[in-house]
């Protein structure tokens, strides 16, 4: 059975058949290619060997239906329940007003079968809240509706469930632009420096470059796949607007449509590696509560932040600040003079400022990086004070989100300055949770269902 439109939620459903096949395409994409590299084709390795090669990809398409016939769904009283499990049954509840945000992710086997999967971020539930897979059509009308029912965001009245929301381009990132920046990462160089270095050693002593070739080829192949992983999740980025938050849209083999509601941000990230400095080149993230997954299917997930810049200029990454973080006008001030003994790499780019909405730092020694932190989603508050910083009287305050990787800390400033932030923020984190929208519909919701 299929699954419905999803203007009709009522009942459990099953994900689409087809979810097998998309399932036990990896598995037997690997067998196959052992086959043609091993023996040299089918048929060449006897008879015996052919069938045990069949018997692995029928095994593989077993399991993916058996992970299809016991995998059901259902939406009731706003909260999406999931159970899966054959011998060991497990019901999974994601509370719609808790999503952070909510992806249609399609590798490369599933858009060849017109399929998709739902992908839904709630802050501590990791990555659990997945529907693989549903037709394209159904994936995108139920986002519609998920994220409709999560919050009802203006504009969305009176539109038909499932429907979804008229949106407004920003921008789009070049490819070419985006093959650059990568050539000249620091993983990139990294991966051609090591590769010179083995064909300098292949000619000057042939033995011995054999055995570095054999012990290092698992971590090359690692930083190859971080490449391309990369350059595959943000080819041709594409983000517009709509009421319902933030629409991103990358892909080249595997293809992914993310909608990020309004409020869920939990920090903003403006980086720039050393290799990027002579291009004026920037890169922006964003960061939304949850903790990270694991598992071959949950690569996204482990991303510390996403980004909605991948690479831009400078005016480019202040617009794109303004345009989810407005009025973040935070003045910086430098650390004392005598933090350059302490840190003399990073001093040159160790700042600070808090304003009424926001705290602001910026950081990093050949990776510059600067953190706007929402007072509103500060959830803890920490002084930390080293052993160094203790007899150079200076001390660091921590700023902790429900994100997974942007946080801002006050480095290494006086101990004055520093307890008067201290004394000074929880009351200003506490004003801002009690007027920030997105806790409001929170706690309206979770009042709801006592």
């Amino acid at each position: 059975m299929t699954s419905p439109p999803a203007t009709d939620l009522s009942g459990w459903r099953r994900l689409h058949p087809l979810s097998a096949v998309v399932r036990a395409g990896p598995g037997a994409v690997a067998v196959l290619l052992l086959v043609v590299f091993s023996n040299g084709g089918p048929g060449s390795g006897g008879r015996t060997t052919d069938l045990l090669h069949v018997g692995l990809i029928a095994l593989f398409l077993l399991a993916g239906f058996v992970s299809w016939a016991v995998t059901r769904w259902q939406l009731t009283e706003g909260v999406l329940q999931i159970e899966t499990g054959l011998i060991r049954r497990r019901s999974f509840r994601f509370p719609l007003s808790q999503v952070q945000a909510i992806d249609v992710v399609r590798p490369g086997l599933a858009r060849v079968l017109g399929l998709a999967e739902l992908r839904i971020r709630v802050a501590g539930a990791g990555s659990r809240g997945r529907l693989a897979y549903l037709t394209l059509a159904h994936a995108e009308a139920l986002r519609a509706r998920l994220l409709a029912a999560a919050r009802s965001a203006p504009g969305l009245e009176g539109a038909p469930p499932g429907t979804p929301p008229p949106e407004t381009h920003l921008y789009s990132i070049d490819p070419r632009r985006l093959l650059g920046s990568l050539l000249i990462s620091g993983p990139s160089m990294f991966l051609l420096l090591c590769l010179l270095a083995l064909a300098v050693i292949s000619v000057v002593a042939p033995g011995a470059a054999r055995g570095l070739a054999a012990g290092s080829v698992a971590y090359l192949l690692g930083l190859a796949t971080t490449l391309w992983r990369r350059f595959n999740g943000e080819y041709r980025l594409s983000v517009a607007e709509a009421a319902d938050g933030l629409h991103l849209r990358a892909g080249l083999v595997e293809t992914s449509a993310e909608t990020i509601p309004r409020g869920r941000i939990q920090a903003l990230r403006l980086v720039q590696p050393l290799t990027w400095r002579p291009l004026g080149w920037w890169r922006v993230e964003v960061d939304v509560a949850g903790k990270a997954a694991a598992g071959r299917n949950d690569r996204a997930a482990k991303q510390a932040a996403r980004a909605l810049l991948p690479v831009g200029t400078r005016e480019q990454a202040a617009w794109i600040v303004e345009r989810v973080f407005p009025g973040a006008t935070a003045t910086l001030a430098p650390p004392p003079p005598r933090v350059v003994w302490k840190a003399p790499l990073r001093y040159r780019h160790l700042a600070a400022g808090l304003d009424s909405s926001y705290a602001v730092t910026t950081s990093g020694r050949l990776r510059r990086a600067t953190d706007w932190v929402p007072l509103a989603k500060v959830q803890s508050i920490r002084w930390v004070q080293g052993p160094v910083q203790r007899r150079m009287r200076l001390a660091s305050i921590h700023l902790d989100t429900a994100g997974r990787g942007v946080f801002a800390v006050l480095r290494d400033r006086e101990c004055s300055e520093a307890e008067a932030w201290l004394a000074w923020l929880p009351g200003a984190c506490q004003r801002h949770r009690a007027t920030d929208p997105a806790a409001t519909h929170r706690r309206a919701a979770a009042a709801g269902r006592r």
